[in-house]
């Protein structure tokens, strides 16, 4: 009997040891990267921003104004993002969430791109949208919806995924994001418009095309309309 209970108390505790080890992790990063150092007072980041004293917070420290005025939508993809992360409204730092407007102009697009740390819940207030995501490897399946005022379409975090403006008015959206900073990757930015550049024999062999074409590609000015 006393066996017994021994051996119920050994099983429950490493039960109990390995749901601990399950739900364990690092916190999730809010910077592209956070390079270790030996130094702290040569550190310039946390994961995230330093915090102020709460006895010097303010009601403007979690205040933001500016979302009602259009972006401007007058550049080669027709389309603006208004950010409000931590970087715009300080409040936000710790709280996991972030907003963004964003301006079309008639037939006016949001490129594919992803956001690293966060999910985005869209919602159309002005015009029709054609909106859509891709899966990751190796399905790669597109799912894609025509958007009205008032309807809402799910992008999950990390996945490639854009919106366009297929009318002949402009239109209106606001996305909420899973974090105080999510990050944006514009594909075609990222890919013919790094620096230094890609190796054209790295993307001439990954996109199967003439070197003449990634070189057209990375001559091209790839616009952030963030």
């Amino acid at each position: 009997m006393i066996m017994t209970r021994i051996h119920f108390l050994v099983a429950t505790a490493t039960l109990v040891f390995a749901f601990s080890l399950a739900y364990a992790s690092d916190p999730s990063p809010l910077q592209d990267f956070c390079v270790a150092i030996d130094d702290p007072k040569a550190g310039v980041f946390v994961n995230g921003k330093f915090c102020k004293d709460p006895k010097l917070a303010t009601a403007n420290d979690f205040f933001y104004s500016g979302l009602n005025i259009l972006g401007n939508t007058s550049n080669p993809v027709g389309s603006y993002v208004t950010p409000v992360s931590v970087a715009q409204l300080a409040g936000l730092n710790t709280l996991g969430i972030s907003l963004a407007r964003i301006d079309f102009a008639p037939y006016g697009l949001n490129p594919p791109h992803t956001h690293p740390r966060a999910t985005e819940i869209l919602v159309v207030l002005e015009g029709t949208l054609y909106v859509g995501f891709v899966t990751s490897n190796t399905d790669n399946k597109l799912f894609t919806k025509v958007l009205y005022p008032g309807d809402v379409f799910v992008f999950p975090e990390g996945l490639i995924h854009f919106q366009f403006n297929g009318g002949k008015s402009n239109a209106v959206a606001f996305a909420g994001l899973s974090s105080q900073n999510p990050g944006v990757i514009t594909i075609a930015n990222a890919v013919f418009g790094s620096k230094p550049p890609i190796s054209v024999d790295v993307l001439a062999k990954a996109f199967q095309v003439d070197k003449k074409v990634i070189d057209y590609l990375q001559a091209q000015f790839w616009w952030d309309n963030n």
